[in-house]
């Protein structure tokens, strides 16, 4: 299970780099694909913070009642930090798609604050909670685990080997632009 989240770190790490670019050329005063970032960001709402993040969430409550000393929940507090810089960003866009002026800088700041949040998020996953996980949880603990993730578990709409229509433009511009 741990192998699948660092799994959809990397695919989430694509994604980000694809917005670092497009933010940098916004901030050289590039036109961008603002349909392609919305749906970046879209992907993040829909996968990310709906699958991904809420089975971090239960093998990290999992991890705090049985295993750790305090029971203070960090990574849900983080989680919706992450969902709101989403929802601001994708606000945003919906204005700029709807051709509503939205200030070049405040777009390119939101771009930033979102990228780095993001990257920040996961560097401080896979340095401090990931490593707990796996030091202090047992094949009996992943095993508990991972019925309860059944719940929420998914699979990936953008990262799938096989055919799907989902997020089809977005797949497209990552197999083409590497």
């Amino acid at each position: 299970m741990l192998k699948r989240l660092m799994n959809d770190h990397k695919h989430i790490a694509v994604l980000l780099n694809v917005l670092k670019n497009k933010q940098m050329k916004l901030s050289e005063g590039e036109s961008i694909n603002f349909t392609l970032v919305r749906d970046i960001v879209e992907y993040m709402q829909g996968y990310a913070e709906r699958y991904h993040h809420p089975t971090e969430d239960i093998i990290y409550a999992y991890y705090l009642t049985h295993k750790a000393s305090d029971s203070v929940d960090k990574l849900s507090a983080e989680h919706e930090r992450v969902g709101q810089a989403s929802s601001a960003l994708m606000a945003t866009l919906n204005l700029i798609l709807s051709d509503i002026v939205v200030a070049r800088e405040k777009l390119i700041i939101d771009f930033a604050d979102y990228v780095a949040l993001q990257e920040q998020h996961m560097q401080m996953e896979e340095r401090d909670i990931f490593p707990l996980f796996s030091k202090k949880l047992t094949e009996q603990d992943w095993q508990a685990i991972e019925l309860e993730c059944q719940k929420v578990f998914t699979d990936d709409p953008l990262f799938l080997e096989r055919e799907q229509k989902e997020f089809e433009s977005l797949r497209a511009y990552l197999t083409t632009s590497d």
